[in-house]
């Protein structure tokens, strides 16, 4: 056999292999939206009966899943206990902001010239307006997490939007636990407009400073309410 039909048999033999990572990123994927939607609150025991026979996997493809997802951060595996959806302190708030900080001022920052594509921001400005119309607070949360990604997405990077798309999850987590969803999203709305408007004018340093402030507000404001709830908590 020659080297080159013996590496053609060896990828041969990784189909399975393919297979069944290519399953379970997809159950990560409907796991992980579910876990942002707060279908699977924080805290929440994950079961691999329950979930796999909903889902119609193996044993095997919901493990990898869960492995997936812990790597991401948003589960964590207990010894003798399972797995859970990950119940974030107040330092892994504080960390989700930094990262959040030094990811998208840098994104604005490196847009260069305009006029910059801002379809997805406006899209996501209004998205936000139709949820405080109907006095929708989560969905407005969700809004919030379309501006920003969308604002991410204007680096043109799909590293910088995996990354990202780990991040805002996480930060999906700590939405969960705070009681009072409207004062936590409603204020940001009217700056997340500001921002856009900004960037239309093609005033970049402007929206860096808008952006700055907000993420720096929004922290203060988040963390505030997410350790009165932590602490609240059995």
């Amino acid at each position: 056999m020659t080297e080159r039909s013996g590496q053609q048999a060896g990828l041969a033999d990784d189909r399975a292999l393919l297979g069944r990572t290519s399953t379970a990123e997809r159950v990560a994927d409907i796991l992980r939206s579910r876990i942002a939607e707060g279908y699977f609150p924080p805290g929440t025991r994950l079961s691999e009966d329950s979930i796999g026979g909903a889902l119609g996997v193996s044993r095997n493809t919901l493990r990898e899943a869960f492995r997936l997802l812990t790597h991401e951060r948003l589960l964590v595996h207990e010894l003798n206990r399972g797995v859970f959806v990950r119940v974030l302190t107040v330092e892994d708030v504080e960390d989700i902001y930094r990262t959040r900080a030094l990811v998208e001022c840098a994104v604005v920052r490196g847009l260069g010239e305009p006029p910059f594509a801002l379809d997805a921001l406006a899209g996501a400005v209004a998205e936000g307006q139709a949820a405080l119309r109907e006095s929708d607070w989560k969905s407005l949360g969700t809004a919030n997490i379309h501006f920003h990604r969308a604002l991410v997405a204007l680096a043109g990077s799909a590293r910088t939007d995996e990354l990202m798309r780990s991040v805002f999850a996480e930060l999906r987590l700590a939405f969960h636990l705070v009681d009072d969803p409207r004062a936590l999203h409603e204020p940001y709305l009217a700056r997340n407009h500001q921002i856009h408007q900004a960037l239309r004018a093609g005033e970049r340093a402007e929206a860096e400073r808008l952006l700055a402030e907000y993420l720096r507000d929004s922290l203060e404001r988040v963390a505030e309410a997410y350790e009165r709830r932590v602490s609240d908590m059995p």
